[in-house]
């Protein structure tokens, strides 16, 4: 499997993206030098690509894969694409407050640690449906790491599509979410140009 190992702060200054909404309280002391050059209109497509990418920490060919089946389906390709990016399984995980950050959400996902409608899911790209319940497997609910996440992430607000119940760690998927529920900075329509070129 491959892993991203770049440095968080160091690639969001890159892509003048804000690491709050990877789940990272910090902040870079260093200034970004995007504003020096003027970016052509492919570059402009690219960072926004590279910015869905990073943020859902998804590699070119899944990227790609989903993009094709956006595309597919009916509706605006790009409003399809967001709603299939924000509905994996690690994401989801990341939104109802289970994880500090979306790389640890991947990290529990992958570790069995997570039930969908009651069998255990390890893989963080697994797509769930509206009526889904996502909850923490019996037998790792009394886990500190557990314990820590809830107290660092009990201000965070869940999103409207979500039903979370934080105290037994379970979610519900009520609906898929559409645009204007996802609160991620990337301009979908400049993705949908670079990829229909």
């Amino acid at each position: 499997m491959a892993v991203n190992k770049t440095p968080i702060l160091k690639r969001c200054r890159s892509l003048d993206l804000d690491p709050v909404y990877l789940g990272v309280d910090k902040k870079s002391k260093r200034q970004s030098n995007n504003g020096r050059r003027k970016k052509s209109e492919y570059g402009l497509q690219l960072r926004e690509k590279q910015k869905a990418k990073f943020i859902y920490g998804v590699l070119e060919k899944p990227f790609r894969n989903y993009y094709k089946k956006a595309d597919n389906q009916k509706g605006m390709t790009g409003e399809n694409l967001m709603t299939i990016l924000e509905s994996r399984l690690d994401n989801v995980v990341f939104r109802a407050g289970f994880a500090r950050t979306r790389r640890e959400a991947r990290q529990v996902v992958g570790h069995k640690m997570f039930l969908v409608n009651g069998k255990r899911v390890n893989i963080p790209s697994y797509l769930v449906k509206a009526g889904d319940v996502i909850e923490v497997a019996e037998k790792k609910k009394g886990l500190q790491r557990f314990k820590d996440i809830a107290e660092v992430t009990a201000g965070r607000i869940v999103p409207e599509w979500l039903d979370c119940d934080a105290d037994n760690f379970k979610v519900t998927v009520k609906e898929l979410p559409s645009r204007d529920q996802i609160d991620v900075p990337v301009d979908e329509m400049l993705i949908v140009e670079l990829y229909s070129k």
